[in-house]
């Protein structure tokens, strides 16, 4: 359902030509809410997705937050970490510390809770490639803490299916992720009675491009893909799915984002209903936790994004969310500033505090239009849902990678809308600012933090019992050899005798890093790489102003009848950063307007990179970056290149770079930086004339910036 779905009026006939009946909060099917009372018993929840630096440094901001008022804690881990790497792996030196808190260890784990009572506050950890041996970390630390695991309270992702579609930062392939999420909530259900062992995430398909649509019926299907799994593990679905939680992004489109959180409590009390017969009519509701949207800020004028945030906020809490994440108004520039942070959560008490809107139960209810809009949603989205089933279920889908294909369509279709100004985005493609100032940013010093955790590795080393280690990731790898080789008909007698999470905990105790149990998986399972290709044409077809595109595409042209061939671009993300919708959103866009354009493979160091180009013949690489590795990648590709003898193929790169960070690239050999929100029209252009001054197409024209 698009925005051009959106009628410019609904009456009373609307609802009567859905079907549509009324229904009370904390009734099936929970359109309402899930609770009678909702916010007028009790606000949501006050969550800020925080991580950064070291363990120490995150603590320190855990406990400034909690004393000004925030309810639960929200971990964001490093890429190095998603990706079960230990800190002092080669693979990761750009990536420790930088998109969220480096964790090796239980004694990481027990720095970051450090006076942050865990029987008291609950705590959400976003991780799912890692999810076994960080969430082992966290019991162990708890448990040294004097919390037993029946005491804790909080959330665990481990929503692998969502990694393979969007956010890419798995580690196994799908059939033993699978059985990792299974054991997990075999395990939780045994001993953390009060833990959501599951946490189904739209959030990053609508970050990756998603149209309503597509979050709510890929979401909803993977939950019912989990359900089924712990079926098959001999686990009823009353033991697991009332303590499942939903996790989705709210963008600006406001009617439709209330709409489609209200339509996800009635399909998931629909379908498990109708598949699953729970006896435990809390099987049936829908409980969620809301983040406003990361792609909507913008880089340009970014107190506007103070603006978007509380507008998105606003949809989720009249869209009835258990508990909610603002994002920082800098954050598509670097991570938030303490002053940035506090006004994203100071929006919320605001909202709770000096607004009535917990007053009352869904105040939206009996709305022509949001009613009419909830029941399109569910509409549409069944009718997604029915295509999933036809192909066998979510994993036979992903495996064929059709929810991969329609989020990457839409999400060039979007920027295309933008690009050619049908969408308009204020500040960035409209009523810009041309005299910006340079806004205040947030640094890590990557190699800081680097050392210091190399330092706590080499401690932790010469402190433990190798027998004692090696004795345990034994055991860890043996099981998973087991798993490999059983068939299918066999797990589920094998999950119930032999739990990997056990087996974690059992490593953690002994002090085995996360690398090490990680490994340990590893050399079984080997780890997973998925397709690189990007979708084409739908950026040029969706382009309103064809006439520019033409124009483009022409030049194209007249360079490969000088030049002899195409112009070649390899893009390319380096490092262990997985978010991929830029990148493939300019691989897309190029090769519609003429370029010959090759996607590398995620996760490459500067090395493969550099070795990619030169075999590939490119005239230029295009780094994509949005976790903050760039300072330390980037200079390394450089390098690489010329070391390689081409170091006449030239470096642009994009995304979220600072004005400072851009200079200095520039300085080191960077040919452009294009921010968020550049046109890829814009970007063609420049890198093209480049390229054409350089093989001396026509004489370069001065440079009067």
């Amino acid at each position: 359902m698009k925005k051009s779905h959106i009628n410019s009026l609904y009456t009373s006939r609307d609802l009567e030509a859905r079907d549509h009946k009324d229904s009370l909060p904390g009734s099936f099917p929970y359109r309402r809410g899930p609770y009678e009372t909702m916010y007028t018993h009790r606000p949501w929840t006050i969550r800020q997705y925080a991580g950064f630096s070291t363990a120490e440094e995150t603590n320190a901001f855990y406990h400034k937050a909690l004393a000004a008022g925030q309810k639960g804690l929200s971990v964001a881990f490093d890429l190095a970490t998603h990706r079960g790497y230990d800190s002092d792996h080669p693979g990761v030196e750009g990536d420790v510390g930088m998109a969220g808190v480096a964790i090796d260890s239980v004694g990481d784990m027990k720095r970051l809770f450090h006076g942050i009572p865990l029987d008291k506050v609950s705590v959400s950890m976003t991780m799912n490639g890692a999810v076994l041996p960080v969430l082992a970390c966290f019991i162990v630390a708890a448990e040294e803490q004097g919390v037993p695991p029946e005491a804790l309270s909080g959330t665990i992702q481990n929503d692998i299916l969502k990694e393979f579609m969007v956010r890419n930062t798995f580690i196994y392939p799908p059939g033993p992720s699978m059985r990792i999420v299974s054991d997990i909530m075999a395990w939780t259900h045994r001993h953390m009675p009060r833990y959501h062992s599951v946490s189904v995430s739209g959030y990053h398909m609508q970050e990756a491009g998603a149209t309503p649509v597509q979050e709510l019926a890929f979401t909803i299907a993977n939950g019912l893909a989990y359900l089924e799994a712990a079926r098959e593990a001999g686990l009823n679905v009353d033991d697991v799915a009332p303590r499942f939680s939903f996790f989705f992004g709210v963008g600006m489109d406001f009617l439709m984002e209330i709409a489609k959180l209200r339509a996800a409590r009635e399909l998931w009390a629909t379908l498990v209903k109708e598949r699953f017969q729970p006896d435990n009519e809390k099987s049936l509701l829908l409980r969620m936790h809301c983040q406003t949207s990361g792609w909507s800020l913008s880089a340009q004028d970014p107190l506007n994004n103070v603006v978007r945030t509380t507008v998105e906020a606003l949809a989720a809490v009249l869209g009835g969310t258990q508990s909610l994440h603002t994002n920082s108004y800098d954050e598509a520039l670097s991570l938030p500033t303490d002053t940035a942070a506090r006004i994203a959560r100071n929006t919320q008490l605001i909202l709770q505090e000096e607004t009535d809107l917990c007053r009352t139960v869904d105040p939206m209810a009996g709305s022509f239009a949001v009613e009419s809009l909830t029941s399109g949603l569910v509409e549409e989205a069944l009718a997604l849902i029915r295509e999933v089933d036809a192909m066998g279920g979510m994993m036979q889908a992903i495996e064929r990678g059709m929810p991969q294909r329609k989020i990457q369509e839409s999400a060039a279709a979007r920027q295309a809308a933008i690009d050619s100004g049908e969408e308009t985005v204020v500040g960035v493609n409209a009523y810009r600012q041309e005299e910006a100032g340079e806004a205040e940013v947030f640094d890590v010093d990557n190699r800081k933090v680097r050392d210091h955790q190399i330092r706590e590795l080499a401690l932790l080393r010469s402190n433990r019992n190798p027998q004692h280690v090696s004795g345990t990731l034994d055991r860890l790898r043996e099981a998973a050899g087991r798993i490999a080789n059983r068939s299918a008909s066999d797990q589920r007698e094998d999950s119930q005798a032999e739990n990997l999470l056990q087996l974690m905990v059992d490593a953690a105790r002994a002090r085995a890093t996360i690398g090490e149990m990680t490994s340990a998986l590893e050399q079984e399972w080997g780890r997973y790489r998925a397709d690189s290709m990007p979708v084409t044409g739908v950026y040029r077809k969706m382009y309103t102003d064809k006439s520019e595109i033409m124009e483009i595409v022409e030049e194209v042209e007249e360079f490969a009848r000088r030049e002899g061939r195409r112009p070649r671009i390899l893009v390319v993300k380096l490092g262990q950063d997985g978010h991929d919708r830029g990148a493939r959103i300019v691989a897309s866009a190029f090769a519609d307007i003429g370029f010959d354009v090759d996607l590398g493979p995620l996760f490459l160091t500067p090395a493969e990179a550099a070795r990619q180009a030169v075999e590939n013949d490119v005239h230029m690489v295009g780094v994509s970056t949005l976790a903050g590795a760039h300072r330390t990648l980037i200079p390394r590709l450089l390098e690489e290149l010329k070391q390689a003898g081409a170091g006449e193929i030239a470096v642009v790169a994009g995304g979220v770079i600072p004005d400072k960070d851009a200079r200095w690239l520039k300085e080191k050999g960077v040919l452009e930086i294009f921010g968020p929100g550049t046109r890829i029209p814009d970007a063609a252009r420049k890198v093209l004339r480049f390229l054409a001054e350089r093989s001396g197409q026509f004489p370069q024209e001065p440079d009067n910036s």
